[in-house]
Parts: structure tokens; C-alpha cells; sequence
């Protein structure tokens, strides 16, 4: 049967029906408007419905983007933060996928700029409300707090556009019809349902209205798909003029209400477009930016005022106190570093002229507070900051090294307990505080009690009967248990700390800075004229522990020293040692050739000197590296010899693998290395190729710590890349690498083709000419047999290839 017919047939089946009971023309009612609507009106209604629409790209990300704004806007009034978060997520992937057609259209619309606007208000008024947070649920909690720093990193790339929003609020026309449509969807539903009791009631009256009702329909659809083209256009900054203008007349002036809508008082919401006055607005930037530098000098001025000690008012006690004080906030939330630092080297300038006990102790602090500036074990303190620290440690050795028999020892308990007594009274701001906190600190009500009223009475002098301010008081302690000591004890000072700890983290600080300058700049150069200063330190402060009778520490340091000084040729100390002597000494004549020389020649009596000291009193450790930089020392200046008697008699070739020290394993390649290379030079071919053949035949960069491996399928962790970076020898120590691989493979050469030669003529397979030297250079000559062309030689290893094919 035809549509035609079947339109017909339906609906005189309803109509029929319709007169027998009121529940079948209900149930009839929908297919017969369908059949009214195809003829009655016209036939776009039918096609439309049956035609897939197309939209476009800008139309889609609207409609998707208002569907989220929806359910946004339903989280934030039910507080439902989890679902808020799901949301969340769901507009920013879908903004990401619609950066082109933010791109098309001018940027992103109004509602959104508004939307991200209001969800970081609700959240951090969520967030204020601390009572309410405690409330939450564990998983409500932890999206209210996602949302935070979700927001806080989505946000910055609309900050400007959120800025400018903020300064002129503009509510989008899509945002002031979303309540109007609300109401017209209430209103015709109720249309509806009153429509529906009327067609039950009477169905003549019902197909009497059939008609006029669906042309209200029809307009109302083509009214609301205009006010969605206009709502659209309002929603997007870049649409024209003309085009906002067409959909106007289009929509006519109730396009965009329907229903009882309709005929209630508009609200008209005027859009005032402001100018973006862009020099005003930087001119303004620049004004708080000044304002903002000038008013944190002011504070910083009053802070350093207010902590600054007067002059006239100045004793070793109240030094003392004011240093503990500045300790004590170290580490402390809020406090600046480099702050407190400043504090202590203006304290350590006062200190110096109350003498030695009272200097020396503030110069403690100062480099361990410069210490405390490297936060990371990866962090290296700054040249500047080294040199100040170097020569912070300098002073101390100065007078140490004066001949006034000062010392430095460790802090007693009686000491350490003076300490923290007077470092609480400091922090409680004065006057028998420190005592009313420690009756505190007890638990006792009436102990607290009793110490308050303690506080409150005044300090009086038993011997003098005067009153006395807590700084007077101090002082007089202090003077009465020096008045105690005996000559030995005021010589001694009691401080925190070890010197030698120090010396060894300021080595540390200078490798490390070795390690990250480039060696290929002019920084690194200067930087090595610091190891100059480092040596008179370890030096200075060595004859110092040898006075103390401390060889354990003498140890240490003169081990330090023979690694700054073991790689170095005598040619390279002699011109080291004029360039030093013509600095230090610019207004005098240089040094004579015949000075340097004598300070060449004992250039090994002193290394062996410093190595004897540390096989005396040195730990198993420091007694390895010195004999190893030792036996180094002799093959760089071709002495085989007495380094192979050294490497022999120390046995350390069987000790090294058990060792467990990495770095000390690369100084033992180190030098077995450099005495490969010293027989080498002598022609000791056999002996070179012993040396050189277990360093030479494998990883030779790693091995020496003179690289990082870089391969693709490499199983180091990153704990382990970084370990390995930290051992990197600086690049003036570094080997060439491409000569020891030349020494090799020649020594190899010389050993194996007489070697090949004789296996060709000999018959026995037993005899020792037919034994294999070297597989490395067995397996690179199979190599370079095998190849079909070969071309000149160009690296190092085709050159002993090329000689040994000739030989």
C-alpha cells in the first residue's frame, strides 16, 4: 500500500477510534499529526526528519561544549566534586580537539572564558572552607584537590583572556536564553499536556485544531534553529557583522523565546565593548613591578636594621648569641639561605677583633652555611662562592698556622649543653625566657608556673648586687669559666665541625665544578688556577695537623694532595710554578731556569715524601690510591722500573677486584695504562702488550671514567647513568685515547706476525709459536681479511692493519 494511502487509513483508524474511547485516540494521536504534517503543511517537515542533518565543525564543538557546560554547572551546585573532575577532563580534551576551530572563529567563546573563571572560584572557595573539606570523602577530597592543580596548569594558557574577563564580566546571550529556554520547555510541556486532555475530552474539537497547531510548530522549529545560529555567532569573536545581522532579521524579535515566553517583558542585555588600552596597561605593569622592588628593599632594610647589632654595644657574648640565633632559624620554613648567609659574614667581619675564640667559631658557621647552599648531591657550588669559602678556611689556617699555638677541638657535652641554652634564650626573646621554656618543656603546671614568676624578676649581679640586662649577664659567665681554664684550655677552641671534613667537601666542589664546566671554554682555564690554592690549603693545614699530632688527618689530607699533583709531568709543574710565582710576584724578576729545574727534581722527592706519610698513618683506602698515583707518577716520566717493583710488591693487581671501591678501580686502570705506555716508550714491546691488553680489548672510555656510554640497548638505570657521571674524570687528566689504542694494536702486531708467520711453516700443533697473543688483533685482522674492497687507510686501526698485510 501506498504512503498515501496508509496516511489516510491511519488516520481515519484514529479518528474512528477516537469516537469509542478516550484512551485510543491518546494512543492514536501521534501517527496522525505524522500523516497531517506530510500534506497539510508542506513536505520539508518528512524530509527532514528523514534526511540525516549535516553540521558543521564550529556548530558540533558548540553543542558539545554547552553539554558540558551543563553538566559543570550541576556538579558545582551539587558539590559533587568527583563528577566535576570526570567533567572537567572531558572539556579539555574536547577544547584541545577544537584548536582549529578556535583558530577559525577568533578564539574560544565567552561561556567557556566564563565557565573556567567560575570553576576556579568555586574550587578555591571550596578549598577555604576548611571545615567543609574535612567532611568530604576520601575520594571527593583527592578530585576537590586534583581539580586544583588541573585547573591551575590548564588555565595558563587562557590567563590573559581569563584577566580580561574578570576586569569586564559580559554575560553571553547563550547564557541568558539557557534560563529562558528552560521555561519555554516548562511551558509547552504544560501546552502540551492541556492539548492532550482537550483531544480526550472531544476528538472533533482535537481534529478541528490539527492544523493550525502544527503550522505554530513548524514556525517555532525554524525560530529555534535561527536563535542557535544567532546564540552560536554571539558565542564566537570572530564572526562578521553582516552575518550577526541576518541572523537577526531571520530570528525576528522573538526568535529566540518560545511559549509563555513569549509574551512576559524581555530583559535586553547590552554588550559594552571595551578598548584594550595595551601602553596604559604596560605602563601600569611597570608601576607595581617598581612599586613591588621598592617595597621589599624597604623591608629588607628594616629587617637588616632591626637585626643589626650597635657597635658600641658589642661583646664576644652577645656575638655569640646573635650567631646561635641565625643558626637556629636555618632550615626553618620561610627562611632564605642566602639571607642568613649574608647575616653570618657580616657577623664573621664583627667577630674579628675579639680575637681567635670568638672568629673562629663564626667562620665555622659561615662555610657550613656555604655548603648548605648545594641543595643536591648533583648541585656544585659557584666559582665566586668556592673562592669565598676557600678563603674563609684560609683565615682559619692564618691563625692556626701563626705560631700562637692556637688549635681547634671538638665540642664537649658542657659546652654543646652551654650552646643550647643559650641559643633557647635567644629564641625566646630574651630575659629568663630560656629558663621559663624549659620549666615549660618539663610538663609540670607548677614548675611553668614558678619560672614565669621567675622570669618576671630581675637579673641582679651576686658579686656586685647591681642589676644586670641578660647580655651583661652572658658576658660575666663568660669571663668567669675563662677565668677557670688553664693556658692549655684558652688555646684550644671548642667548635662544630672538622676541618679536614671541610677540606675534603671544598675537593669535592672542585671536581664537581670540573665536571660541569665545558673544557672547551675559557671558564674552565680559569677555573683550573683554583687548584693552585686548593694544594697551599691542604698543605697549610697538613703541617698543622702534624703540629697537633693528628696523623690520620694529615693522612687524609696529604692523600688529597698527591692526587692534585701525581698526573702532572715535571715540564707542566715547571711552567705551573713560574706562572704562579710571576702572579703572585708581578713588581719582582721571574724565576730563574735553574730554580724551576731544582723544584722539578724534587717534584718526586716531595710525591714520594707525601706517599711515605699516608703509608705510615693512612687508611687501607688512602694507602691504595697514594701507591697507585705513586707507581702513576714514575711511568709518566718513563721510570718502568721502580714502578713495576711498586705494582709488584704491593700485589694490589690482586687486591683491586675485591675492593669494592669503583673509583679506586679506575685509578688502577688508570695506571696500569700509563705503565703500558711507559714500556712502550722503551721498547719494552711484551711488557706494553701486558699492560694495555685487558684495558685496551674492551670498553676503554668507561673504563678510564673518560665517557658515558650511550647505547641504545643499555640496561643502566638512571641511578646508575647518574653514579657514573659523578665519577667522570676531569678533562685535563684525561688519556688519549687514540694512542693507547695505536701502542695496542702495534705491540700486538710486532708480537703476533711473527707468531703467524711461523704457525705457516711449523707443523706442530703444540708448539708456543702457534699460540694465540692477542685475539683482538687475531679477530681485526680476520675482519680486515675478509673485506672485498678496501679503500686508504683513515683511522688508526686500518693503519696497523695496512702495516701488518705489508709485514
Amino acid at each position: 500500500m501506498s504512503k498515501f494511502w496508509a496516511a489516510n487509513d491511519d488516520s481515519s483508524s484514529s479518528s474512528s477510534s477516537s469516537d469509542g474511547s478516550s484512551s485510543s485516540s491518546d494512543s492514536s494521536a501521534a501517527p496522525a499529526k505524522a500523516g497531517d504534517n506530510r500534506w497539510v503543511m508542506d513536505s520539508d517537515s518528512d524530509s527532514e526528519e528523514s534526511v540525516r542533518v549535516v553540521k558543521s565543525a564550529k556548530t558540533r564543538a558548540f553543542e558539545a561544549f554547552e553539554a558540558n557546560v551543563k553538566s559543570l554547572r550541576n556538579a558545582m551546585r551539587n558539590n559533587d566534586h568527583k563528577t566535576l573532575m570526570e567533567e572537567f577532563d572531558t572539556l579539555t580534551k574536547a577544547m584541545a580537539k577544537s584548536k582549529k576551530v578556535f583558530q577559525d572563529n577568533g578564539g574560544i567563546p565567552r561561556f567557556l572564558v566564563r565557565m573556567l573563571c567560575d570553576l576556579e572560584d568555586h574550587v578555591l572557595k571550596c578549598l577555604a572552607d576548611k571545615a567543609s573539606f574535612k567532611k568530604l570523602k576520601p575520594a571527593q577530597g583527592r578530585a576537590l584537590n586534583r581539580m586544583k592543580l588541573s585547573l591551575k596548569k590548564h588555565n595558563e594558557v587562557y590567563k590573559g583572556i581569563m584577566e580580561e574577563y574578570r576586569k569586564n564580566p559580559v554575560i553571553s546571550e547563550s547564557d541568558a536564553s539557557s534560563s529562558s529556554d528552560s521555561d519555554s520547555d516548562s511551558s509547552d510541556s504544560d501546552e502540551e499536556k492541556s492539548d492532550d486532555d482537550k483531544s480526550s475530552s472531544s476528538s472533533s474539537d482535537s481534529s478541528a485544531e490539527k492544523k493550525p497547531t502544527k503550522k505554530k510548530k513548524a514556525a517555532d522549529s525554524d525560530s529555534d534553529s535561527d536563535s542557535d545560529d544567532s546564540d552560536a555567532s554571539s558565542n564566537w569573536d570572530n564572526d562578521s557583522d553582516s552575518d550577526s545581522s541576518d541572523d537577526d532579521s531571520d530570528a525576528g524579535d522573538t526568535g529566540e523565546l518560545k511559549g509563555r515566553a513569549r509574551w512576559l517583558k524581555r530583559v535586553e542585555v547590552v554588550t559594552v565593548k571595551t578598548q584594550k588600552d595595551k601602553v596604559g596597561r604596560s605602563e601600569e605593569r611597570k608601576r607595581a613591578k617598581a612599586e613591588a622592588a621598592e617595597l621589599k628593599a624597604q623591608q629588607d632594610e628594616e629587617a637588616k636594621e632591626k637585626g643589626a647589632l650597635k657597635e658600641e654595644e658589642l661583646t664576644p657574648s652577645s656575638i655569640q648569641m646573635k650567631a646561635l640565633e641565625i643558626i637556629s632559624s636555618r632550615g626553618r620554613k620561610g627562611s632564605d639561605p642566602k639571607v642568613l648567609l649574608g647575616q653570618l659574614e657580616a657577623l664573621s667581619t664583627l667577630a674579628e677583633r675579639f680575637g681567635p675564640r670568638v672568629e673562629i667559631p663564626v667562620l665555622m658557621h659561615v662555610i657550613t652555611a656555604q655548603f648548605d647552599m648545594q641543595r643536591t648531591i648533583d648541585d656544585y657550588m659557584e666559582t665566586p662562592m668556592w673562592r669565598s669559602c676557600a678563603g674563609y678556611i684560609e683565615r682559619i689556617g692564618a691563625i692556626l698556622d701563626a705560631g700562637e699555638g692556637w688549635k681547634i677541638g671538638p665540642m664537649t657535652g658542657e659546652e654543646a649543653e652551654l650552646a643550647n641554652d643559650m641559643m633557647m634564650s635567644t629564641l625566646n626573646g630574651g630575659k629568663g625566657k630560656g629558663k621559663m621554656n624549659k620549666g615549660m618543656g618539663m610538663g609540670s603546671g607548677a614548675e611553668g608556673a614558678m619560672s614565669a614568676m621567675a622570669a618576671e624578676e630581675k637579673l641582679i649581679n651576686p658579686h656586685t648586687g647591681d642589676v644586670e640586662t641578660e647580655d651583661e649577664r652572658m658576658e660575666r659567665l663568660r669571663q668567669e669559666r675563662e677565668s677557670k681554664m688553664s693556658p692549655e684550655e684558652l688555646k684550644t677552641i671548642r667548635v662544630p665541625g672538622a676541618l679536614s671534613q671541610f677540606l675534603t667537601r671544598l675537593d669535592e666542589e672542585y671536581n664537581k665544578s670540573l665536571q660541569r664546566i665545558s673544557p672547551h671554554s675559557i671558564d674552565y682555564v680559569m677555573r683550573l688556577r683554583d687548584e693552585v690554592k686548593l694544594v697551599e690549603l691542604l698543605t697549610v693545614f697538613q703541617r698543622y695537623f702534624e703540629r697537633v699530632e693528628s696523623p690520620s688527618e694529615g693522612a687524609m689530607l696529604a692523600e688529597l694532595k698527591v692526587e692534585h699533583l701525581y698526573y702532572r709531568h715535571d715540564s707542566i709543574v715547571m711552567q705551573v710554578a713560574q706562572a704562579t710565582e710571576a702572579k703572585a710576584n708581578d713588581a719582582e724578576e721571574e724565576a730563574s731556569p735553574a730554580e724551576a729545574t731544582k723544584e722539578v727534581v724534587d717534584m718526586a722527592d716531595k710525591i714520594s715524601d707525601m706517599c711515605t706519610y699516608v703509608y705510615q698513618h693512612g687508611s687501607d683506602r688512602q694507602k691504595t690510591r697514594a701507591m697507585l698515583c705513586h707507581i702513576f707518577h714514575h711511568a709518566i716520566h718513563d721510570r718502568f722500573l721502580e714502578a713495576r717493583d711498586l705494582l709488584l710488591m704491593s700485589h694490589l693487581q690482586e687486591t683491586i677486584p675485591v675492593t669494592g671501591d669503583i673509583s679506586t678501580m679506575i685509578l688502577f686502570n688508570r695506571t696500569m695504562v700509563t705503565l703500558g705506555l711507559a714500556a712502550f716508550r722503551l721498547g719494552k714491546i711484551w711488557d706494553a702488550h701486558q699492560c694495555l691488553s685487558d684495558i685496551c680489548s674492551g670498553r676503554v672510555r668507561e673504563l678510564l671514567a673518560q665517557g658515558v656510554s650511550s647505547g641504545r640497548f643499555s640496561d643502566k638505570t638512571p641511578e646508575q647513568e647518574k653514579a657514573e657521571k659523578r665519577r667522570q674524570i676531569p678533562y685535563h687528566q684525561h688519556l688519549n685515547a687514540d694512542l693507547l689504542e695505536a701502542c695496542h694494536l702495534i705491540s700486538a702486531m710486532l708480537l703476533e706476525v711473527p707468531n703467524m708467520a711461523a704457525a705457516g711453516v711449523d707443523d706442530n700443533p703444540n708448539s708456543r709459536r702457534t699460540r694465540v697473543q692477542s685475539r683482538t688483533f687475531r679477530k681485526y685482522h680476520d675482519i680486515y681479511d675478509r673485506q672485498i674492497f678496501t679503500g686508504p687507510p683513515e683511522q688508526t686501526r686500518d693503519f696497523v692493519m695496512v702495516a701488518s698485510k705489508a709485514l
